[in-house]
């Protein structure tokens, strides 16, 4: 019988092979956690799964960043948290209705539309916030946002203590939405 490897264990042959084998054996041990955990946040079965699909790809994407600071098992719950913690908030800015058997196709056409339409306003106007911002502040912008660094990684990426990085998120972030306001007359 072949015995357990831990989790470490199975990173380092994954970065040193790509194997299959070894994403399995992680995407076996921890599936249905994560899915508890996605389920948990959500309280939707569909979005769970599809969180956790995502979390998967994420985390396996990004396993070279995995530095043994902290369990496996507690990095990926954190990566978890902070995926579904961001998906919930960006639900909750952009307006979804359900559309009903009965609504006419015109309607549906017309606001998918409209929407899509306001959707691309708005990443036009964030776009050129962005680009408006230093370097630095879109490189600790993306490290939270879309990297789904946590506080502590990012302190210990930026050689910084925990309190300037969340003051330099909350600085960079507050710059943007002024920017972002303000790119009304600029867009």
């Amino acid at each position: 019988m072949k015995p357990k490897l831990k989790d470490e264990e199975i990173i380092r042959q994954y970065l040193d092979s790509n194997s299959n084998d070894c994403f399995e054996t992680l995407y076996n041990r921890y599936v249905n956690k994560v899915y508890s955990r996605c389920l948990s946040l959500t309280k939707d079965s569909e979005k769970a799964q599809d969180f956790t699909h995502d979390i998967f790809i994420r985390m396996f994407s990004h396993l070279d960043r995995f530095q043994e600071r902290s369990s496996f098992s507690t990095w990926l719950y954190s990566i978890s948290y902070n995926y579904c913690m961001d998906q919930l908030r960006v639900g909750n800015r952009l307006p979804t209705s359900s559309l009903s058997d009965n609504d006419d196709a015109d309607d549906r056409q017309i606001a998918s539309t409209d929407d899509a339409e306001d959707l691309n306003y708005s990443l036009q106007k964030l776009s050129w916030a962005m680009k408006n911002i230093s370097q630095e502040e879109a490189s600790i912008l993306r490290m939270k946002y879309q990297d789904g660094l946590d506080i502590r990684q990012i302190a210990n990426q930026l050689n910084l203590n925990e309190s300037a990085v969340k003051m330099r998120l909350k600085r960079t972030r507050d710059k943007v939405r002024q920017l972002y306001e303000r790119s009304a007359y600029v867009v």
